[in-house]
Formats: C-alpha cells, sequence, structure tokens
C-alpha cells in the first residue's frame, strides 16, 4: 500500500484576502515506484470534468472547476462545493455551515472583523440530499477500488502572515512554504504506520531545487535529490524509517488527482474566506460592489470602499505583494 498526497494552493496571486494551501492524502493498492490514476481506479464516482449527467463528481484544477460569479443559471461554487464536501463526507465529516467545515480542514481566518461574524449555512450549491447521493456514490467507488481518504486539509495564511514574509523574507513564496511544510510533516505522521508514501505538489513558481526548503520543513530527514529539471522536481526524504518520495511539477493538478482535489479544498475555503469580507463591508456600504480580490478588481474595490476605510484597515487587509 501507498500513501499518496497532493498538494496545492489558491490566491496566491490577489491583493485582497487569505493565501490557501489544501492538502488531500489517500491511502491506495500500488506495488510500482509510481503512484496509480486514481481518476481511473475511481472512475466510477468520479471524472476529470464536469459530468453531463451529473452522476460523477468533477475532480480538477480548481481555476476550470469555478465557474464565473456572472453565471446565473448555477452557483459558481457547485462543482467545488461538490467534490469537497463528497471526499469530506467519507471523512465522516458533514458540515452544515462554513465555519464547521473549516474546522473539519484546519482552516483558521485572521480575527479581524471582515471575517468575523455568524456561520454561514453550507452547502450554498446542492442540497445536502444530492450531497449525501454523490459522498453515496464515491464512497461505493473508494471501498470497490481499495482507496481510502486519510486527510483532508486546508491552511488559511493571512494577509499580515503573507506581508509579514515580504518585509521580513523578501518573498511572498515563502508564505506559501511555511503552510506547505505544515502539510509535508502531517503527510509524515501519517504514513507512520502505513508504510511508503509519495507526496506531489505544484510547482512553486519558476523554482526547481526544493531540498532546502525540505530539510528546513523536515527537521532530521535525510533528503537525496532524485532530479531537478523543469519537467520536475524529485526527491526522496527519510523521516527515521519512513521513506516519502516527494515531486514537485508544474500543472501538478492535471496528472495527480489528490492534487487536483487539494486545489479545489484551497479554493472552496478561499471562496468562502471572500463571502464573509463581502458580506462585512457591503454590509457597511450597501451600494458597494462585491470584489473576489484579484489585483484589477481589488484596486476597484479599494476605491470604491475609501470611505468606509481607515487606514488600519488598509493596512491590515492589503498584501504588498
Amino acid at each position: 500500500m501507498l500513501v499518496y498526497a497532493g498538494i496545492d494552493e489558491a490566491g496566491y496571486g490577489p491583493l485582497l484576502g487569505p493565501l490557501c494551501v489544501g492538502l488531500s492524502v489517500f491511502r491506495v493498492p500500488c506495488e510500482a515506484d509510481a503512484p496509480p490514476d486514481l481518476w481511473s481506479l475511481l472512475k466510477r464516482a468520479v471524472s476529470r470534468e464536469p459530468d453531463a449527467r451529473g452522476k460523477r463528481i468533477a475532480v480538477a484544477d480548481s481555476k476550470a472547476l469555478k465557474l464565473a460569479n456572472s453565471v446565473t443559471t448555477r452557483h459558481p461554487l457547485v462543482h467545488l462545493e461538490r467534490g469537497a464536501l463528497s471526499f469530506l463526507g467519507c471523512l465522516g465529516s458533514a458540515p452544515d455551515n462554513d465555519l464547521g467545515l473549516c474546522e473539519c480542514l484546519g482552516a483558521r481566518f485572521e480575527r479581524t472583523p471582515w471575517y468575523g461574524g455568524d456561520a454561514s449555512p453550507v452547502p450554498l450549491a446542492h442540497t445536502p440530499g444530492e450531497v449525501a447521493v454523490s459522498r453515496s456514490r464515491l464512497a461505493a467507488a473508494l471501498e470497490i477500488a481499495g482507496v481510502e481518504v486519510l486527510a483532508l486539509r486546508c491552511t488559511a495564511v493571512s494577509e499580515s502572515e503573507v506581508n509579514r514574509a515580504v518585509r521580513e523574507r523578501h518573498s511572498k513564496a515563502e508564505a506559501t512554504m511555511t503552510a506547505l511544510g505544515a502539510h509535508l510533516r502531517r503527510v509524515a505522521d501519517v504514513a507512520g504506520g502505513h508504510g511508503r508514501a509519495a507526496i506531489v505538489c505544484d510547482r512553486l513558481g519558476g523554482r526547481t531545487s526544493y531540498r532546502a526548503l525540505l530539510e528546513r520543513e523536515l527537521p532530521g530527514a535525510a533528503v537525496s535529490v532524485v532530479a531537478e529539471s523543469g519537467a520536475a522536481s524529485c526527491y526522496e526524504v527519510h523521516v527515521g524509517s519512513r521513506r516519502i518520495d516527494v515531486r514537485f511539477m508544474p500543472e501538478a493538478e492535471s496528472h495527480h488527482l489528490p492534487v487536483a482535489l487539494a486545489s479545489m479544498l484551497a479554493k472552496y475555503v478561499r471562496e468562502l474566506a471572500m463571502a464573509r469580507f463581502n458580506r462585512h463591508w457591503c454590509g457597511r456600504l450597501p451600494d458597494l460592489k462585491p470584489t473576489a480580490g484579484y489585483r484589477g478588481d481589488g484596486w476597484r474595490w479599494l476605491r470604491d470602499a475609501a470611505p468606509i476605510l481607515s487606514g488600519e484597515d488598509r493596512a491590515a487587509l492589503v498584501r504588498i505583494a
């Protein structure tokens, strides 16, 4: 058996809102060196793109699954939410609000007024019954394939943490690396009772060397470089008696289902955070148009919200890189 994990982020580039880093971990039957194709193993219940008949759960890059906010026929989060809640259900979690969902995933928002307020119901785009049907179909496919969901997590890196990384370490990527390190340690702990592990991460910008990062975030680990190239950066990591193969590669979410699911979790949590953000500020200025926080519209939002923003507010909510 193999512990097979994926890590990906959402919200690296925006001006407003948190940077979220997702993790999904599976136990899969595997005798070969390379992890199996989970899309193929779970084809009874999952697909790489939305199923026109609505029977299978789309698991893919979150950017491909998040619908435009201008779409009026379906909720923009319809595909992300179905995947996140169905897989969480296979861990025995059935949150009925955004705070409960974040608790299940270990995501915590910064303690600011714009992320506060009462819990908001989920699901947003489905009925609980629809989610239950998807979860049941997925659970059956997992059982038939001999695959088990071991962990689903998301770290929400706050605006202040992103800004601190830029000021102190002169790199926004450090904010992602810190969250990634916590996920690496979690996989190492989970793998302790299951043998060999493989972790696939989406590449961090144009970086090709990760040995120093792995040694820093996995203290005491022995890290060997297998390959470092534009196609992939691969490492063999020994933590005590445990062996973990770690791979960083571009477009990893297109090749590894756990990375795609991690991307979906990260995006879903970020969207829930921005919903809280917009509820707070639009409540104070009813004519204010909501924002997703990306740079072009983020600057527009800051201009429109200027009458209600204090200097302290602006310093706390704007990411400096």
